[in-house]
């Protein structure tokens, strides 16, 4: 989660939010976590477990890439 954290400070677009699993059960069922650290992106697609930040950061920007023609969509 610190490698979040880090992010959101270094852009005004990325937001970080933790929770105690054992505190939110509703969205520990909403996104099936098993395991953590569980990163979320754009409330989709996810990060599973501690990664080193070059691959942390390749990951969340490949979830969060519009699908082709998704772009387009919004024009």
């Amino acid at each position: 989660m610190s490698l979040a954290y880090r992010f959101a400070l270094e852009n005004d677009l990325v937001r970080a939010d933790a929770i105690e699993a054992s505190e939110f059960p509703d969205l520990v069922g909403k996104y099936r976590i098993f395991a953590v650290p569980k990163t979320i992106v754009n409330d989709g697609g996810f990060v599973e477990g501690s990664l080193p930040e070059e691959a942390f950061l390749d990951e969340v920007l490949r979830i969060a890439q519009p699908a082709p023609g998704e772009d387009d969509a919004a024009s």
